[in-house]
């Protein structure tokens, strides 16, 4: 058995909605596991995605994965 980690909403009938589709054979069973986000956690995930995003940055930044400034904006239309 492996798990993967995604995330999702609980909406007002308490159906479980993800916010992106697996990627896993079709009709497959899976086994859930909630877990319930804190008030006080969410301000913790969205600090630790925002330092892991700049972390990513910082690294393509120094390997010269970049795209000059000039092409961001090439095929989008001003008006």
């Amino acid at each position: 058995m492996k798990a993967i980690e995604v995330k999702g909403t609980v909406d007002e009938f308490g159906q479980l909605s993800l916010d992106e589709p697996l990627t896993l054979a079709k009709h497959s069973r899976v086994r859930v596991i909630v877990l319930i986000t804190e008030e006080n956690e969410e301000d913790e995930e969205i600090v630790e995605s925002a330092s892991e995003s700049f972390r990513q940055g910082w690294h393509d930044a120094m390997s010269g994965n970049t795209v000059p400034i000039s092409q961001l904006w090439e095929g989008i239309d001003a008006e």
